[in-house]
């Protein structure tokens, strides 16, 4: 693990999995104001069903920081996202194991 990973074993981490990569700007936008808190890359999904979608792509944005930072800036971004496409699904772990941090580094962004 590089010095930045040890930094963040500890914090808590917020995902939020919403409808679009405009939503996820937004969203994420929102949450960085409202919390002092960082964000892991975003992830994305497009499921097999997703013509039935409003979007047919999710993006999951994952805020780090502490606990009550973290809350505060899901809160924010939830508000922002149900006003704009939608919300899939929200959680926060309070302190992440070793493993969890490992697929937190995860992204089909980067995938062509």
């Amino acid at each position: 693990m590089g010095d930045k990973d040890l930094d963040k074993r500890g914090n808590a981490v917020g995902l939020l999995e919403v409808y679009g990569l405009v939503c996820a700007f937004l969203a994420a936008d929102a949450g960085c104001k409202a919390g002092n808190v960082t964000l892991e890359i975003f992830d994305k999904n497009k499921p097999a069903n997703a013509e039935k979608l409003p979007v047919p792509l999710l993006v999951t944005i994952k805020f780090r920081g502490s606990v009550a930072d973290v809350k505060e800036a899901m809160a924010a971004a939830e508000e922002v996202a149900k006003a704009t496409t939608g919300i899939v699904c929200t959680h926060v772990i309070p302190n992440p194991t070793e493993d969890t941090e490992k697929m937190l580094k995860i992204s089909a962004l980067d995938k062509s």
